[in-house]
């Protein structure tokens, strides 16, 4: 084994839980692809990675699953452009497909998540692709003057030159997102190919990263950058053929999302389904029980904090829907369990602590499924978040105020403790009751003083802690994908913004990294059908009156629910995926963060200005205010350093 190859050996063994079935690697021309198959269609050796195109030009390593490759087979059968099938793999109807269209048509004719390195041999040319909506993650950048890629940043870490140094623009973003969007990474010099993108390089790799972080449309050397989906098409689109008939709607998203279960309940493995008792999860499982021939597998969470718990509803849907149920309450042990653990699972500074019961369902599910699917991004399509429904109303109604007055009004709001003003919201109707209402009146609160209209206010929401105030070291000017221009037909509809920045930005790099980093972990792949590229298009094409109507998002998404589940065990505050933080830090998780936060700790690692943290812990811990957001942030900082180090 060359040098080469046993470089790359020692990357991919570091990706063995996202495929612990079987192993490959392929050198040529001093280009070598490694790979770790999770086998979920084809289990024979037909369906192992590396594969090479049926002419052998192209060779593939590749993460994901084709669902329409059935159809897609059939399409190359017609035209009597199909070879002679060796298996029935996904990863053999892709390589025929670039064969004969190419890689773009290809991928413009996939539904399916993926990301993957195809090496032309032919013309000496590697290009990376990831799907439309960042399902899959795909790192690339140089380790020293090596040119690497990779899905997981500890593959990459294995590389002898790999840069282990922190990078001050991802951190910054970080501390402000709480997580590094794309096309950052924590280290310099290595990225994220942003979503519905294709990296090409044709000839020899640059030997140094570009002096500025590249996006679709920019080049480096031999590197160029291109999208071949685009969100902001999607939505011209959709605006152009608007649905207006109500029934019409309905019908379509019957059908749709009908098509989009059927296509990713293809497996040769069992399947099962995660189901929180919310609108999203039960319509997915309602769909896929209506199809299934024996109970479909369905698994939640619990917590033994009442307000923090929605298994009660999951077993109701459940029970109702006649599935094959299974739950698991979260404790503070397991909480403690599973925290060592996350700096590993997620590789850099990732701060969405439902991370806990995402990863502690996935292993719960692993035990009896290999493939679940999820209702995630339900909410970014058809209007399910909170911030969708009050921002404008709140804006309209205060956004008038001098800024002074505005400030004094934070004060006042603030004032309230926020177990002040839950106990406040339990007063109000069940249909205006909001989950939590204290800790979201606070975050309103605060940012509401600070800003000059809508937009700026929805980017304040999304923001946590303002990192000029506390990144130690200078970092050069950041860019995101939220500054990047929307259509103009957005413009007189703040919910649209929002949702379409959303989608873009904390979907894929939230949302999606959360549940793959805590699936794959224990090699369980996790499904989505509302991403899948018909129901996208089709949620484009629903008017905001379908999506938000008598204060409650997801209209039209519950309308079709109805049909299956009654409305009584859907009809309640809406709550995140979300653990009681602020208790735990201030009980049995305190030990543990004030060794974290102290400012030894803090001051050792220079990446963080420790008086700002410290002031916000003691208020914390007096019970003064909930800071267990910000808190968490510096606190995965802290722990993914230490384990990185």
């Amino acid at each position: 084994m060359s040098a080469l190859e046993t470089t790359v050996n020692a990357m991919t063994e570091q990706l063995r839980h996202r495929g612990p079935d079987a192993f490959g690697i392929w050198r040529e021309d001093g280009i070598c692809l490694g790979h770790r198959r999770l086998s979920i269609q084809d289990l024979s050796v037909a369906g192992a990675q590396p594969m090479h195109s049926p002419s052998g030009r192209f060779a593939i390593v590749y993460n994901g699953e084709i669902y329409n490759h059935l159809d897609l087979r059939h399409e190359l059968e017609v035209s009597g452009d199909a070879p002679a099938w060796r298996g029935h793999s996904d990863t053999e109807t892709l390589l025929a497909c670039i064969e004969h269209w190419g890689l773009e048509k290809t991928l413009c004719k996939t539904a399916g998540m993926f990301a993957l390195a195809l090496w032309d041999k032919q013309e000496k040319q590697l290009f990376l692709a990831r799907d439309r909506v960042g399902e899959k993650p795909l790192y690339w950048g140089w380790a020293g003057e090596v040119f690497v890629f990779g899905s997981e940043l500890k593959a990459l870490r294995k590389h002898p030159s790999f840069p282990n140094e922190v990078c001050r623009e991802a951190l910054s973003l970080y501390l402000q997102f709480s997580y590094v969007p794309a096309p950052y990474s924590i280290h310099p010099g290595i990225y994220k190919l942003e979503p519905g993108c294709i990296l090409s390089m044709t000839g020899r790799p640059p030997s140094h990263p570009p002096e500025q972080v590249l996006r679709p449309g920019d080049n480096h050397e031999t590197i160029t950058i291109s999208r071949y989906w685009s969100l902001n098409e999607v939505i011209k689109t959709g605006v152009n053929t608007t649905i207006h008939d109500e029934n019409q709607a309905l019908s379509e998203l019957d059908q749709r999302l009908s098509l989009a279960v059927d296509r990713q309940m293809i497996s040769d493995v069992p399947i099962g389904a995660f189901l929180s008792g919310g609108v999203d999860s039960s319509l997915v499982v309602a769909t896929m029980q209506s199809r299934a021939h024996k109970p479909v597998r369905t698994f939640t969470i619990g917590f033994e904090e009442a307000s923090f718990d929605e298994a009660p509803y999951a077993a109701a849907v459940a029970a109702h829907l006649g599935t094959d149920h299974t739950e698991l309450y979260v404790t503070d042990n397991d909480a403690r369990g599973i925290i060592p653990l996350l700096p590993e699972m997620y590789d850099e500074p990732f701060a969405d602590s439902s991370q806990i019961p995402t990863h502690l369902v996935c292993a719960m599910a692993r035990k009896h499924v290999v493939v679940a699917l999820s209702g995630d991004a339900g909410d970014e399509l058809f209007g399910g978040y909170n911030r969708y429904i009050w921002s404008e109303r709140i804006w309209r109604q205060m956004g008038w105020m001098p800024q002074p007055l505005r400030q004094m009004l934070g004060h006042a709001l603030t004032a309230v403790s926020v177990g002040g003003w839950d106990r406040l919201g339990a007063f109000a109707p069940m249909s205006m009751q909001v989950r939590h209402l204290g800790e979201k009146v606070h975050r309103v609160a605060d940012r509401f003083a600070a800003v000059n209209d809508l937009d700026a206010l929805y980017r304040s929401l999304v923001r946590e802690w303002p990192a000029q105030d506390l990144v130690i070291g200078k970092g050069g000017k950041t860019v995101s994908v939220l500054d990047d221009p929307l259509p103009d037909m957005l413009a007189k509809d703040a919910a649209a913004r929002m949702m379409a920045q959303d989608f873009r930005s904390y979907l894929p790099d939230d949302i999606l990294c959360k549940v793959d980093r805590a699936s794959m972990a224990v090699g369980l792949e996790t499904r989505v059908p509302f991403l899948d590229p018909d129901m996208i298009a089709f949620s484009a094409r629903v008017p905001m009156t379908m999506k938000i109507r008598d204060g409650k998002g997801k209209w039209l998404l519950r309308k079709l629910l109805d049909r299956h589940v009654p409305n009584a065990l859907i009809d309640r505050p809406k709550t995140g995926f979300s653990i009681p933080l602020g208790a735990w830090l201030r009980g049995p998780l305190r030990l543990w963060a004030e060794d974290l936060l102290s400012v030894e700790v803090l001051g050792r690692y220079g990446l963080v200005d420790p008086v700002p943290v410290r002031k916000l812990w003691d208020e914390h811990l007096s019970g003064t205010r909930d800071w267990s957001r910000r808190l968490w942030i510096v606190l995965m900082l802290m722990a993914w350093r230490q384990r990185s180090q």
